[in-house]
C-alpha cells in the first residue's frame, strides 16, 4: 500500500471515530511504527489531525478548543437528556436542601428539567446555586425554588460568572449537591476544561459540595482537555450515556466514584 493510500485511510479514520492509535495502524496497514509515525506527522502538517501519545485524534480536537452554549445545544441532545433525567432522581419530591449547578448544556438540560421540580410538602424549597445565567433564568419562574445567581465577570462565550468574586463567594457556600460538566474525563488527568477561569470555579463547586456529580456524555470520556480543574477521587459520582474504556472504568473504580449510566 503505498503512503497516500494508507494516509487517505488514516483521515478517514479520524474523521469518523476522533482518534487512532499507532499500534492499532501498525497492525492493520502491516508496516513499522516509525511508518505509521511519519503518516501522522505529514498529515498533522496538512492540518487533518493533532499527534498526541500514542496516536492521533482529529485537529478540531485541540486542548483549547471551546465553543458557545448555542453552538452545543443540540449536540448529543439525546444522551444529554437522558444523563439529566437519570440526575433528577437525586432531586426527588422529598428533597430539601440546596444543589450547584455549574455552567454547561448537559447541566442546562438539567436546568430544564429542575424548573418543573415540585416539593412533596408545604413550605418546601429547593435552592439553586448557579453561575450561569441562563441557567438562572431557566429555574427562576418556579415559585418552589430560590436561585442563587453568583457574581463575577461574565464569559460571554457560556454565559457563566467567573473570576475572585465568583470563588469568594461560593467559598462561603456548602451545596449538598453539585453537578458539575467538564470537556474532558481521564484516567490519569482527571477532569479538565478549556479555560483557567472557569476551570477554578469548577474546582470550588467539585470540592465545596457535599457531594459531587459530574454529568458528562461519553464522548468526552478518555478525552484531556488544558485546564485539570479535579482528581477522579473528587467526583462522588458519574452520570455518563456509555461504558467508560477499560482504564478509564478501573481509575474511577480505585477512586471510589460511583458511575450511573442513563
Amino acid at each position: 500500500m503505498y503512503a497516500e493510500e494508507r494516509q487517505d485511510l488514516v483521515e478517514r479514520r479520524v474523521t469518523e471515530t476522533g482518534r487512532v492509535a499507532v499500534v492499532d495502524l501498525a497492525r492493520e496497514f502491516d508496516v513499522t511504527s516509525e511508518t505509521v509515525r511519519r503518516d501522522l506527522a505529514q498529515l498533522e502538517t496538512r492540518g487533518v489531525l493533532r499527534r498526541v501519545h500514542g496516536g492521533a485524534v482529529a485537529a478540531s480536537l485541540t486542548s483549547r478548543l471551546e465553543e458557545s452554549v448555542p453552538s452545543r445545544l443540540s449536540r448529543n441532545a439525546d444522551a444529554k437528556e437522558r444523563i439529566a433525567a437519570t440526575a433528577m432522581t437525586l432531586i426527588p419530591a422529598s428533597f430539601s436542601g440546596a444543589i450547584a449547578i455549574d455552567a454547561g448544556t448537559t447541566t442546562g438540560r438539567l436546568a430544564e428539567h429542575i424548573a418543573h421540580w415540585k416539593p412533596d410538602a408545604p413550605h418546601q424549597s429547593l435552592v439553586v446555586i448557579t453561575n450561569s445565567v441562563r441557567i438562572a433564568l431557566t429555574v427562576a419562574d418556579n415559585p418552589d425554588i430560590e436561585v442563587n445567581l453568583l457574581g463575577g465577570r461574565l464569559r460571554g462565550i457560556t454565559s457563566a460568572a467567573v473570576g475572585s468574586t465568583t470563588i469568594a463567594q461560593l467559598a462561603r457556600l456548602r451545596p449538598d449537591i453539585a453537578f458539575i460538566g467538564a470537556n474532558g474525563v481521564h484516567a490519569e488527568f482527571g477532569l479538565s476544561t478549556p479555560d483557567e477561569e472557569e476551570s477554578a470555579v469548577k474546582t470550588a463547586f467539585t470540592l465545596g459540595a457535599r457531594r459531587a456529580v459530574g454529568l458528562v456524555d461519553a464522548t468526552k470520556l478518555g478525552e484531556e482537555t488544558l485546564v485539570r480543574f479535579a482528581g477522579l477521587a473528587d467526583l462522588d459520582m458519574l452520570i455518563t450515556d456509555g461504558s467508560p474504556a477499560r482504564d478509564l472504568s478501573a481509575a474511577l473504580d480505585d477512586a471510589g466514584v460511583e458511575v450511573m449510566v442513563a
